[in-house]
């Protein structure tokens, strides 16, 4: 059963960065828009509207009159009408120590409120206020006159317009959000195209990236092309050292051979198990080199499952005076991304040694180390090795016990092979009492 492991943290997309950025931008952009231009609009309102009541102030000042007993006196009408008329929405008072003069359109009512709170006026009116205090020579107390003027429909207008100033902005964010992701869709285009070219060079189909590209992106074509090719290059020439490698020794292990066959019994027992494994070694690593050319490598994938019960099969053939039973605890529909007969060779190593040290039982199950790294882990209930021992097995021909038959190359050989898949091969102390041996491996990209 598979134990979920912790994944690693991914960063989102360039697409999703840069619509991310633009949202936050232009959400900025629009609430300073909604809150600014609507308290601009407002001032200047206000202001205009403040300067309109300085101007009656003035006149309603220079209409002041005072009796020779310094009482005031009603002034003559002002030039607007909408002083005479009741709850107009434009209102006076004039008021000194003694007596209190009103507009008659504030009628039976008065202005009420302070500066800090905001002034009231006829049915509650919300009402925007001048004020000024002046002497005249025949009066002993200043005289305060106050002009106050509804500001309910300016309100009102102020409201609207930001509802209406609302839905633009938000119709223009919308517009522009939908523009800039347009954009960006047609700027990654090429990266699109070229993660396409990516993936049919991975299964196969092409041996280098085709296509045009736009020159901050042709660059890394060109170095991406130049590496594909290097590395063709590299493995053509394995292959062909290979193949001259083999021909040249194919001579003389033929001469070694008929030599040693001419030899007695005994030398023959001595020598002929060498001579086998020279050449299994040469043509092991012959193979791995043919494989490592493939031209569909980079598309390999295999599932790891039925390759355990072929091997457990076989093996269960060749040790079965051992008694030895192989438990495979791995889904059917696991895959990992190596090619069929290496798979082989990196689970098959490991499980012959389990065949071969166990007491009985060998547990074969997996986990998840990332979202793209697959752990096989592979434990037996055999006599195990010491702690300082661990490293020293995965050396090219190092063998704890020189009794039992072997290279001491097949760890080895399965920690380069691991590593060429960028996986590795760890061992410890299993549960089970004998090795636990740790072999991860990538799994197939989506």
């Amino acid at each position: 059963m598979a134990i979920n492991a912790p994944q690693r943290p991914t960063l989102p997309s360039l697409r999703s960065r840069l619509l991310i950025a633009a949202a936050v931008w232009l959400l900025g952009t629009t609430l300073s828009a909604g809150y600014l231009v609507p308290s601009f609009i407002k001032s200047y309102l206000v202001e205009q509207e403040q300067q309109q009541l300085y101007l009656y102030l003035d006149e309603l000042t220079a209409l002041t009159e005072v009796n020779h007993s310094g009482k005031l006196l009603t002034p003559s009408a002002l030039s607007n009408p909408r002083f005479q008329q009741p709850y107009s929405g434009l209102y006076w008072t004039m008021t000194n120590h003694e007596t209190e003069l009103r507009s008659r359109s504030l009628w039976d009512t008065r202005i009420t409120g302070n500066a800090k709170k905001g002034y009231r006026g006829p049915d509650k009116q919300s009402l925007l206020v001048v004020e000024r205090q002046f002497r005249l020579p025949e009066a002993d107390e200043p005289i305060k006159l106050v002009i106050a003027a509804n500001q309910d429909r300016l309100l009102e207008t102020l409201q609207k317009l930001t509802h209406s100033l609302w839905l633009i902005l938000a119709l223009l964010a919308g517009g522009t959000l939908l523009l800039i992701w347009l954009q960006i869709t047609w700027s990654l285009l090429p990266l699109k195209g070229l993660r396409n070219k990516l993936k049919q060079v991975r299964d196969g189909e092409l041996s280098e990236l085709t296509g045009t590209y736009p020159a901050e992106i042709r660059p890394v074509v060109d170095d991406l092309n130049a590496l594909l090719f290097h590395y063709q290059e590299l493995l053509e020439r394995a292959r062909h050292h290979a193949g001259n490698l083999s021909h040249a020794l194919k001579t003389p292990i033929a001469v070694l051979n008929n030599d040693v066959a001419n030899l007695s019994m005994d030398d023959r027992r001595k020598l002929s198990p060498s001579l086998q494994q020279l050449q299994q070694h040469i043509d092991y690593h012959l193979g791995r080199a043919r494989m490592a050319g493939a031209a569909n490598i980079l598309a390999a994938k295999t599932a790891p499952s039925p390759r355990v019960d072929a091997i457990s099969m076989a093996m269960d053939k060749v040790y079965a005076h051992r008694g030895v039973v192989l438990v495979n605890e791995l889904d059917s529909d696991l895959m990992v991304a190596v090619e069929k007969r290496d798979l082989d060779e990196l689970i098959g190593n490991v499980i012959e040694n389990g065949y071969k040290w166990a007491h009985g039982l060998i547990r074969v199950h997996h986990h998840d180390v990332d979202t793209q790294t697959l752990c096989i882990t592979v434990e037996d209930d055999g006599p195990g090795i010491a702690d300082d021992d661990y490293e020293n097995v995965l050396k090219r021909g190092v063998r704890l016990d020189e009794t039992t038959p072997g290279t001491g190359l097949g760890l080895n050989i399965v920690n380069e092979l691991a590593h060429s898949y960028r996986g590795k091969l760890t061992l410890s102390r299993s549960a089970l009492g004998g090795v636990k041996a740790e072999l991860q491996l990538p799994k197939p990209r989506q």
